[in-house]
């Protein structure tokens, strides 16, 4: 199934999974996708190894737990912050290191103080290899971090590999 991307959403310096100038991480890009839906794209390497060749079970945790709340900022004009209050993922496959991997995520649940989603990391060939669920409470952003957005560098940063559409 293809689904055309209405938006990317920001990345940062230093994080973990969407930290563009973290040299140990994922450099995750997440896009919108016209379905409702979000779409995160990455491609580990030998630095996010568990078993050699395959990605760390806690890194693809941290991949779901990241995409899945964002998912709940899909369509939205504001910025949707959220603190995970639970997580459970379930490993289907092993995750290959050193190809461009897919996870596909969405809300399912969502009140005034919290959102629930659930996601998957798809494989190439497009079985899943893990799938989560997550519990989010909703924060503004002062009541989680001392975040400042400039000198985090909290943005969307164009890049002329960002696709049109998404198969999934």
């Amino acid at each position: 199934m293809k689904q055309n991307v209405k938006r990317k959403q920001p990345n940062s310096k230093s994080c973990l999974i969407c930290g563009l100038k973290n040299p140990s991480g994922l450099k995750a890009r997440f896009f919108e996708m016209e379905n409702g839906e979000l779409a995160c794209l990455f491609r580990p390497s030998d630095h996010h190894q568990g078993y050699p060749g395959r990605l760390h079970g806690g890194i693809a945790a941290a991949i779901l737990d990241e995409a899945i709340g964002r998912a709940v900022q899909v369509n939205r004009e504001d910025t949707v912050w959220g603190v995970t209050l639970e997580f459970t993922i379930q490993y289907k496959k092993p995750i290959p290191l050193d190809r461009e991997l897919k996870a596909v995520c969405r809300m399912t649940k969502e009140t005034s103080r919290a959102f629930e989603g659930s996601g998957e990391i798809l494989l190439p060939d497009g079985k899943v290899a893990a799938c989560a669920h997550g519990r989010y409470l909703r924060l503004p952003i002062e009541k989680i971090s001392d975040f400042n957005a400039e000198e985090q560098e909290w943005g969307v940063v164009p890049d002329p590999h960002d696709p049109d559409e998404i198969e999934w």
